[in-house]
């Protein structure tokens, strides 16, 4: 008779639970393949379990004294950054992500590991926080889950979890304003410390010319603004890219993404939810996608290991396994890989002015855009303009699809927006085009491969999200620089077929 799961066991399964999936898909935008992604979240999972729970043994032998310490999922994902540098360093490099390799070996990923005050502001200021209170702001302005479910994590009041979110952003305004003034900062950033904290405050307040100016060309004011500004939007991206540091934007896009979908954003033509368990919860509804069953496999895995007294870690083996485990929150990215850290410099080449159309997408995935990463249909070959046939009207033919454009956040010189397309037909690949009208230049794109000449760009869709349901709808996001404007761009086309504003 196997022995029986003990409350530790249950502990370190609620766990696995807990930041699998995050560990994962973070995991999977680090390397270059599903199984080497499956390889880093295993070994960077090992090593985050293992810091977690020797700093809650630390906290607790030295109980009423404060601990700096991250919660549980963001601690995992650092040992996933962490991990990969082990990585780099012991010859491994060509697992991982280009782009990633170039940010290792570069001053930027030095932050995250130096001298504590020259660590960025969200990092330290995340720290600085009761790790109750860290972990309610990571959940819900992160992971994006409800504010229901955040409330039964963290066994909090559903009542009143609103009202303590508020609180907690407050605190964190407040860590990160004292953490920018104990950074070692020359004397120009110091002169525009108290401004900085003034115009941020309110969003009713204009920021002078000059503290702008200053903001477009200092990372670290510019780093402490986005996290000092609660209002317009801009905290999620503020804390992804200044606790994870390389790919945070693609992160943070993905978490969205994959908490829309449990909560049934993903059933196709808004289906109702079947019986069962509440649909809301994200942690119990039943409008998931298939590939999103990979992360309760996984757990339930861990607990048949558990209880068995087997390694916590059951998933080394064969392929199968690996696949099993992938969420849609970790697919792989072979084609698109998802870059999203404004401190890298893009480095794609424009494309020939003939290439196919591809339309924007907003972080919206539905079941008929699940993503098949060994999909063998080739990419644009569908959703072509109709011919007209004899008597035919010469009016142009009504669209068949709608793109819908929207601006994510936007700092000095710099944005991120995503693009949605609704289709009216099914596709086997597509290619969404667009015209920018104010010279913005696409630096790093995700969920697609982006190609630019001159105004106009072209998105050619992933490996593993070629295949559009008809009446579905494809999405996916960029990161681009602009100046002196920054209006919305126009002409979109759907594999070469205008689409309509959606």
């Amino acid at each position: 008779m196997p022995d029986l799961p003990t409350p530790q066991d249950a502990t370190e399964a609620a766990l696995f639970s807990e930041g699998w999936d995050a560990v994962l898909s973070y995991a999977d935008l680090c390397t270059s393949g599903s199984l080497r992604a499956h390889q880093l979240a295993t070994e960077a999972f090992t090593l985050g379990m293992r810091e977690v729970r020797a700093a809650a043994r630390t906290h607790v032998r030295g109980a009423g004294r404060r601990t700096a310490r991250l919660p549980t999922i963001p601690a995992l994902l650092t040992a996933v950054r962490d991990t990969a540098a082990v990585w780099e360093a012991d010859g491994q490099g060509h697992k991982l992500d280009p782009d990633l390799r170039l940010w290792l070996n570069s001053g930027s990923a030095a932050r995250y590991t130096g001298r504590p005050l020259e660590r960025p502001v969200a990092l330290r200021a995340l720290r600085d926080m009761q790790e109750a209170d860290a972990a309610l702001l990571w959940l819900a302005e992160v992971e994006a889950l409800p504010l229901p479910a955040v409330a039964r994590r963290l066994g909090l009041d559903p009542a009143t979890v609103a009202d303590e979110l508020d609180q907690v952003r407050t605190l964190f305004r407040d860590r990160c304003h004292r953490a920018h003034l104990d950074s070692p900062l020359d004397a120009r950033c110091r002169s525009y410390a108290r401004l900085l904290d003034a115009v941020t405050r309110s969003p009713a307040t204009d920021t002078p010319d000059d503290l702008s100016r200053h903001l477009a060309t200092c990372v670290r004011c510019a780093e402490a603004a986005a996290c000092l500004r609660l209002h317009g939007g801009g905290l999620p991206a503020a804390l992804a890219g200044g606790v994870i540091g390389w790919g945070g934007l693609a992160y943070l896009e993905r978490r969205r993404r994959a908490a829309e979908v449990r909560l049934g954003a993903g059933r196709p033509n808004g289906a109702a939810p079947g019986p069962g368990p509440d649909p809301g919860d994200p942690e119990e509804g039943t409008g998931r996608s298939r590939v999103l069953r990979g992360g309760l496999l996984a757990a339930a895995v861990l607990l048949s290991a558990l209880a068995l007294g087997v390694s916590m870690m059951p998933f080394g083996g064969s392929g199968d396994d690996a696949a099993a485990a992938r969420d849609d929150t970790a697919t792989a990215h072979d084609d698109g890989r998802p870059v999203a850290d404004p401190s890298i410099p893009a480095a794609r080449k424009p494309a020939s002015p003939t290439a196919p159309a591809t339309t924007p997408s907003a972080a919206r995935t539905t079941a008929g855009s699940d993503r098949r990463k060994t999909d063998p249909e080739p990419q644009g070959t569908s959703s072509a303009t109709p011919e007209p046939g004899p008597g035919s009207s010469s009016a142009a033919p009504a669209a068949t699809c709608r793109a819908a454009y929207h601006l994510v956040n936007q700092w000095p010189n710099g944005f991120q927006a995503t693009v949605t397309v609704t289709t009216d037909r099914p596709l086997t690949g597509w290619n969404v085009s667009w015209a920018f009208r104010d010279g913005q230049q696409v630096g790093q794109m995700w969920d697609a491969t982006a190609q630019q000449n001159g105004p106009h760009v072209t998105a050619t869709a992933a490996g593993y999200n070629k295949t559009v349901a008809a009446h579905g709808t494809l999405s996916f996001g960029f990161l681009a620089t602009w100046q002196d404007k920054n209006r919305a761009p126009d002409s979109f086309t759907l594999n070469g077929a205008s689409c309509a504003a959606g």
